[in-house]
């Protein structure tokens, strides 16, 4: 018998990625250990989005591991979940910005909380069915990130803050991965009946009728209170029904007659409850301020570097140079060519190469910091809202 290459501890979400992502490990030697990581459970879930977290996906994973023959657990991460992904969801919507929940996910769920599970159980690695790769660097004895060989389902952009221990016992089998139909062709030949189930798109905490906008008002009715739609000048131009709604950009749904003539969000203004409008041309940028900065492929910024940037998950490569400032947790980004919709909340990632070079919060001046007390009372009202329909298990 062969001998086993060490035991992974392996993200199950019910879909096809982690489904092919089990077959391979243990085709590679790995003895696989699959959980479900329980981090919540809408309270009126809409049947036609099954989200990682529904009943269904749970029994899907569960499928998956009894075809292959590897154990299956579920775990409950739903403390941790809210402390910190839903907390940063509802504080960063409350300061006027947009924030991508899945990276925070990532950072404090996924890999942080799921690695210490691993180092309960004993298990040597973590994996999940990410698009991304690793690699060791013997020049700098750095372990890097790398962009998938797929780069149309590369997911570099949402593991960016990774640190060197996770990157370290990280395996990513997708990440050779050349297509999506590849992975699915895979899945159908090893009679895995995820092979055509559909990717899921929403949120996970959000995957009803009301998307976001209603999580949001049950549980932080204060980020919908009506304000002022201005010009750049200060003219009102009509009322807003809370700023939550909006995000830089935004051209639809503003609620004011433009009189045909296109307008978008430029700003928003929490302190004063306000949304900036005005001609896209305003809209692009050539500098932005990126905070919480976490270096992958460098310890840190020493001098100025010459990379490509992304600005959001869907966004182009940019070219770019970062400099560094006095505070090393943040860097100032100047680009080649103005952008489109720098918004904050969002995250810049940089790039040279394939290789991630580290990333941060894109940050805004003026975003208001909302009190922490009321941020706490809406995390409390979200986990009394969901709390009746969460799986019950071991508290992780």
């Amino acid at each position: 018998m062969a001998r086993k290459r060490g035991t992974v501890l392996l993200a199950m979400s019910g879909g096809v990625d982690s489904s092919v992502a089990a077959a391979i490990l243990m085709k590679r030697g790995y003895e696989v250990v699959g959980v479900t990581m329980q981090i919540w459970q809408e309270s009126h879930p809409d049947p036609r989005h099954g989200g990682c977290c529904s009943l269904g996906a749970v029994e899907d994973a569960r499928r998956v591991a009894r075809r292959l023959g590897i154990p299956h657990y579920v775990l409950n991460f739903r403390r941790v979940f809210a402390d910190t992904v839903i907390r940063d969801f509802i504080h960063e919507y409350r300061r006027g910005r947009t924030p991508n929940p899945c990276v925070q996910c990532n950072r404090f769920v996924k890999f942080d909380a799921l690695l210490r599970k691993a180092d309960e159980l004993g298990c040597d690695y973590i994996s999940t069915g990410h698009y991304a790769r690793t690699r060791y660097n013997p020049h700098t004895g750095r372990y890097n990130l790398l962009r998938a060989v797929n780069k149309e389902k590369d997911q570099s952009y949402v593991l960016y803050m990774l640190n060197q221990e996770q990157l370290r016992r990280a395996i990513f089998p997708l990440g050779a991965m050349p297509s999506k139909a590849e992975t699915r062709r895979l899945a159908a030949e090893l009679g895995l009946w995820t092979a055509n189930k559909p990717d899921s798109q929403e949120i996970c905490f959000a995957a009803h009728a009301g998307g976001y906008h209603q999580f949001l008002r049950e549980v932080t009715p204060d980020a919908f209170k009506p304000g002022e739609i201005r010009d750049p000048s200060g003219r009102v131009l009509g009322t807003h029904n809370g700023i939550a709604l909006y995000t830089i950009g935004q051209r639809r749904r503003l609620g004011i007659n433009t009189g045909g003539k296109p307008m978008f969000v430029l700003r928003i203004i929490p302190e004063e409850n306000a949304i900036i409008v005005g001609d896209e041309a305003d809209l692009y940028e050539r500098e932005m301020l990126v905070g919480d900065v976490e270096w992958s492929s460098i310890p840190y910024l020493e001098k100025p570097l010459r990379v490509m940037a992304k600005i959001r998950y869907n966004a182009p490569m940019a070219q770019a140079t970062l400099y560094p400032l006095d505070d090393p947790r943040r860097v100032r980004v100047v680009f080649d060519e103005p952008v489109r919709a720098i918004t904050p909340g969002q995250f810049g990632v940089f790039y040279r190469g394939e290789t991630v070079v580290g990333g941060g919060v894109i940050e805004a001046p003026y975003a208001a910091n909302p009190d922490a007390e009321t941020t706490d009372r809406a995390v409390k009202r979200a986990l009394q809202i969901v709390q009746p329909f969460l799986l019950e298990g071991a508290e992780a």
